[in-house]
């Protein structure tokens, strides 16, 4: 029923995407290769995986699709060379000032078994001073847990060496509900959750071709909540890197 009612919210969009003024809609495809696939400090793989995306916008309005494709196999509970998830997000984002805001609703979908689960989402950035950002999302889960399921607060720096080459620098820190805390092998207690330091580089190959490559560690704030193990679900993985393509067209 979800998932109907996602397609239904898609095909609104996109009426709407095409009857509004008449500006061309940006569509950017990406894969991203990772060394592992961590989600708010949960590992889900400790392997190698490939993450393609694809997403279409129009004045403010979009929708992406992402997926997570395990190349190896994990705690014998995910398979290797299967598409793990698959995730359904239709949003609108518009400017206010410098103030960025978005809002949005993600269908979470899991092809080879496991519970689907919906959230909602806002997201604010605000640029605080030179390349320094803070940003904050948050997140509603209304079918599952129904419960706010999921904070994250963030800073940001990013820095263009030249034209082409690009640095970004960032650190986050999460809180999480009870319910979504007890589902992945907490004390079932909401507060703090996971935290993350990451590193990036961008490059700009041609005005609609690009690269990135970074690496990202990842902990938890509180041993109750995020527990260490070494399993799915857990904080398995704490280090981990990425390279990456897209192309806008």
């Amino acid at each position: 029923m979800k998932r109907i009612i996602t397609l239904a919210a898609a095909l609104i969009l996109w009426v709407g995407m095409a009857a509004a003024p008449a500006v061309a809609a940006e569509a950017t495809a990406t894969v991203d290769f990772a060394s592992a696939y961590v989600w708010r400090g949960l590992t889900f793989n400790d392997g190698f995986v490939i993450q393609p995306s694809i997403d279409v916008a129009k004045n403010g309005f979009g929708v992406n699709v992402w997926g997570n494709y395990d190349v190896s196999d994990y705690d014998n509970q995910v398979s290797s060379n299967d598409f793990q998830e698959v995730d359904l997000t239709l949003y609108y984002s518009k400017t206010f000032g410098k103030l960025d805001a978005g809002i949005g609703v993600i269908n979470y979908l899991f092809p080879q078994g496991g519970d689907e689960t919906t959230e909602a989402y806002l997201s604010l950035g605000y640029p605080i001073v030179g390349g320094l950002s803070a940003s904050l999302a948050v997140y509603y889960d209304f079918e599952a847990f129904d419960e706010l399921s999921y904070a994250n607060l963030g800073l940001s720096y990013a820095y263009d060496i030249n034209d082409k080459l690009s640095l970004e620098a960032g650190a986050t820190a999460g809180w999480a509900g009870g319910d979504f805390c007890a589902a992945n092998g907490g004390n079932g207690d909401s507060g703090l959750w996971d935290y993350s330091f990451s590193l990036s580089v961008g490059y700009a190959i041609s005005d609609a071709l690009s690269a990135s490559a970074g690496i990202t560690y990842v902990g938890s704030l509180d041993d109750d909540h995020l527990v260490d193990g070494n399993t799915v679900d857990t904080l398995d993985t704490e280090l981990y890197g990425t390279v990456g393509v897209s192309y806008t067209f």
